[in-house]
This record gives C-alpha cells, sequence and structure tokens, in this order.
C-alpha cells in the first residue's frame, strides 16, 4: 500500500507526522471519493513529488475519472486563484478588488463532481497556499450546503499532514544530495 510506504519513509525525528498520516488517511470518516479527492488535490499542491507519486496511484484507484480531474482541476485553479486573490488581500490598496479578475475560473462553475467535493478540495488546497480569502469563500459555501465544521476540519487536517510530509520528505532529499 503506497501509504505505507510514504510512511516508512517519513523519518524517526518526524514520528508525528508519520501517526498523523496515517490517521488523517487511513482511518478517515470522509467518503472515498471526499477523502481520496482531498489527499489527491492536496498532494499536487504540497509541491511534492514523493508525496504525488506515492498517494496518485491510490487516489486514482479510489476514484471516478471525473473525480480524479476535478481533484487535479481543484488543485490547478487554486494555484491560480491563491495568489491572485492572497495578493488583492495583502496590498493596503483596497482599490485593487474593485478591479475585475479578468481570469478564467469556469472549472468551478462546472467541475463534473458534486460541487460540495470540489469545494471542499479546493479549501483544502487554499489551506496550502494560505489564502485567508478564498478560505473563507469556501468555507462559507460548505457550510451554506450543510457541511458540518468536523468535515472542513478534517479535510484541512489533511492538507496539513500531507504539506508538512511533503516538506519533510524534500528536505531529506535535498541533504542527502
Amino acid at each position: 500500500m503506497a501509504l505505507d510506504d510514504l510512511k516508512s519513509a517519513v523519518p524517526d525525528y518526524a514520528k508525528d507526522l508519520k501517526l498523523n498520516l496515517g490517521s488523517v488517511i487511513g482511518n478517515s470518516d470522509l467518503p472515498q471519493q471526499r477523502l481520496w479527492g482531498t489527499v489527491l488535490a492536496c498532494a499536487i499542491a504540497s509541491r511534492s513529488a514523493k508525496v504525488l507519486r506515492e498517494l496518485e496511484p491510490e487516489a486514482k484507484a479510489n476514484l471516478s475519472p471525473e473525480a480524479y480531474t476535478a481533484a487535479k482541476s481543484a488543485a490547478a485553479i487554486m494555484g491560480m486563484n491563491n495568489v491572485f486573490y492572497r495578493t488583492r488581500h495583502l496590498l493596503s490598496d483596497p482599490e485593487y478588488g474593485n478591479l475585475r479578475a479578468g481570469l478564467r475560473m469556469n472549472v468551478i462553475g462546472n467541475p463534473g463532481v458534486d460541487k460540495v467535493d470540489f469545494e471542499l478540495w479546493s479549501l483544502a488546497v487554499s489551506a496550502i497556499n494560505g489564502c485567508g480569502m478564498c478560505l473563507d469563500s469556501h468555507e462559507q459555501v460548505l457550510r451554506k450546503a450543510g457541511v458540518e465544521r468536523e468535515t472542513i476540519q478534517e479535510a484541512v487536517k489533511i492538507a496539513a499532514v500531507l504539506q508538512a510530509v511533503g516538506a519533510t520528505l524534500d528536505a531529506e532529499a535535498a541533504l542527502a544530495e
């Protein structure tokens, strides 16, 4: 199992990450599509080739082709949106918020899967990319759709653990060179 391989790659000094990796993915209460879509989108957003290579095959096996593509789409579109909207929020000149974005975001309106799943994946990627505006926006949509805070937090925990595991493994690889 790829999750076990990934856990075994985590160094002893990061034992908490290894344990958390097992619990946030291995013991998740999320339905399979939500879980593995979140895992895939976050693995991509982590920018860690090792994390993505280890988890992608299992994600692909647990997702329909449409969900697989939608999870990748969530990572892609949030990669753009998180930079754009985080910058708008951080600039002290509020007039930037009044300018037209002029960026295509069609996939958000028609992701090819349940809108709630796509929103959850987008929120998790936004957590990795640190865009408060996007986090608030996706959280509000999810809450309006009846998604519980515990579900949202579970997606954020997956994002946090995968980001930390990716950074740790990439650091170890760089130090080994």
